[in-house]
């Protein structure tokens, strides 16, 4: 399947929307620096990140900044990149509030403003999903990443439902366990009409993963890949597990 998207149409439309919902996802990301979820993220990424005292780290999607500021709490050099303005402001207001000191910057994903080998680890979280052309992102993070460089990113299959009967009967599952257990259903307080629609034109939605990454990132140049399918088992809570039990989160670990 061709992954390579014809305009900037779709970019254009996953920016508006994240515009949209920068402060409520901002509110979320708030509550998780304020609870333990902060310590058992730390800790995931550095046990999989290169073993340095210090690290040149890219937060790439950083959203409202949650990894960039626990990582920066941390000791660690921290640049963190955005396409969404509004989500930078937040982020922004989120490290002063932490008190780090985080380089933001705003900046396609797909087209990074730094020189080569520049990072010695790319982090991000729910933001590959979001890609208009997954290889051409994933070469460029593999430019700026340094030799011996680890790039760890998290995700999962957000929209296969949309394509795929199997993930779909699992999503409507989910909607009625919400129901059965008396939990916040996710899906009802977003606009998920407007993201499905964005959804539906997104190259991964129609991709199981994290398998076509892995091969992806082996051709790309990536070496000594580890995935773990099941990753959200660590990082969900009891609602959130319950809301996408049917689409867990992987992590995916790539070195230079």
């Amino acid at each position: 399947m061709d992954l390579t998207p014809n305009n900037d149409a779709l970019l254009n439309s996953v920016t508006d929307y994240w515009n949209n919902r920068a402060e409520g996802y901002s509110e979320s990301n708030i509550a998780e620096l304020n609870s333990h979820k902060r310590d058992i993220w730390l800790n995931i990424i550095l046990n999989l990140a290169p073993k340095k005292p210090v690290l040149r780290v890219l937060d790439i999607g950083t959203g409202p900044g949650f990894f960039a500021i626990i990582l920066a709490k941390a000791g660690h050099n921290v640049t963190a990149v955005d396409a969404t303005l509004a989500m930078l402001n937040q982020a922004e207001a989120n490290a002063t509030q932490q008190d780090v000191k985080i380089q933001f910057v705003q900046s396609d994903v797909h087209h990074l403003p730094f020189d080569d080998n520049q990072f010695d680890l790319i982090v991000s979280r729910n933001v590959t999903w979001n890609l208009k052309d997954p290889l051409q992102a994933y070469q460029e993070w593999y430019r700026v990443l340094d030799v011996n460089g680890r790039m760890i990113t998290f995700d999962a299959n957000w929209y296969l439902h949309l394509f795929n009967e199997h993930f779909m009967r699992g999503f409507k599952q989910d909607r009625l366990n919400t129901q059965q257990h008396n939990v916040n259903d996710h899906y009802v307080n977003t606009d998920t009409k407007a993201m499905e629609a964005i959804a539906r034109q997104l190259p991964f939605s129609q991709q199981l993963r994290p398998q076509w990454d892995a091969k992806a990132l082996l051709d790309i140049g990536f070496d000594q890949l580890l995935i773990d399918k099941n990753i959200s088992e660590q990082v969900w809570d009891t609602e959130e597990k319950i809301n996408y039990g049917s689409t867990p989160m992987f992590v995916i670990t790539a070195q230079k």
